[in-house]
């Protein structure tokens, strides 16, 4: 196992080298300039060479990038070209925010999708499976955008079971920053759970007509000991391989989700540096979403490896 690890450690070191590279690069170039933000409309030509020249941005992008590159090994990823506060201290108050929405996002998607796979897959062409899957089929379908107003419109403006927008640390008031962050987490959710609902059910189906399942029942065992004893096992490997691609879906989806509900996580840090061309805001925020999404799949293939000792041979 051990070894498998180091294996899975030493691909993903190119894959991080490789996209910071493509990352700054790509943010380097895109159009706009952030001298333009800081001199402001009436900043004459002069003016803006000058604060371009100050903010480094006139030297060539290899150079730029290896002094990026040596400042990560120190813990440095630069300051902000607009307000001059370090990206490390705006990570700092905006990774636990996304870290929590997609946390919450992912237990409610596990909580009720695998339950719900399970009760679809024992009542198959029922009309509980009808039912569901249809609601699953929704769920799937929606763009987090509207649902995330509607949302709002139902629990916040016309029920007023819940506040609509703002944040709250968990450490300051847990009782309001969960408050604050159903409707965020129900959001991100509820397609996750659409689609961990979807493949439990599709895999439990191909794992209910092996013949270890039907030699399990001809021993005398009740359905349900059958089904979670030694169909679910099994039929999770699938489940644990969606969810952890669908971290990435989860990171992009909380770009819209934290604008829509105004929660300053990397999401919403990440759009107002794209507004206001704040290069090292950008990089920062990207390159922290890459890495998360990498050490994400390279958890899924630890949990993979521990579910099926096989993978690790392979």
């Amino acid at each position: 196992m051990l070894a498998f690890i180091v294996r899975r450690i030493l691909h993903t070191i190119p894959v991080v080298i490789i996209m910071s590279f493509v990352v700054f690069v790509v943010t380097s170039l895109l159009p706009g300039d952030a001298a333009y933000s800081i001199g402001g409309e009436d900043a004459t030509p002069e003016q803006i060479e000058a604060i371009r020249e100050q903010l480094g941005l006139n030297d060539p992008i290899p150079l730029r990038y290896l002094d990026w590159v040596a400042g990560i090994f120190r813990g440095d990823l630069g300051n902000s070209l607009i307000t001059g506060r370090t990206v490390v201290d705006q990570l700092a108050i905006a990774i636990p925010v996304t870290l929590e929405l997609a946390v919450l996002a992912i237990i409610f998607a596990v909580l009720i999708g695998i339950p719900l796979g399970v009760l679809t897959a024992t009542r198959r062409n029922g009309w509980v499976d009808n039912t569901v899957g249809s609601v699953a089929l929704i769920g799937v379908s929606l763009p987090w955008l509207w649902l995330g107003l509607l949302l709002v419109t139902l629990f916040s403006l016309t029920l007023r079971w819940l506040p609509a927008s703002g944040f709250v640390s968990l450490s300051t008031d847990p009782i309001a920053n969960l408050r604050l962050m159903v409707l965020p987490s129900l959001t991100v959710g509820l397609g996750l759970m659409a689609l961990v609902l979807r493949q439990t059910r599709a895999s439990l189906l191909n794992v209910l007509g092996e013949d270890y399942m039907r030699t399990a029942t001809a021993k005398g065992l009740t359905p349900g000991a059958v089904v979670m004893r030694h169909g679910l096992r099994n039929a999770l490997l699938p489940v644990v391989t969606v969810v952890g691609l669908q971290v990435g879906a989860l990171l992009g989806g909380a770009v819209v989700t934290e604008t829509v509900f105004s929660l300053p996580g990397l999401g919403r840090m990440l759009v107002s540096g794209i507004f206001s061309r704040d290069y090292p805001i950008i990089q920062g925020a990207v390159v922290v979403i890459v890495v998360a999404v990498l050490l994400t799949n390279l958890i899924t293939d630890i949990l993979y490896a521990i579910l099926d000792p096989k993978a690790v041979l392979q």
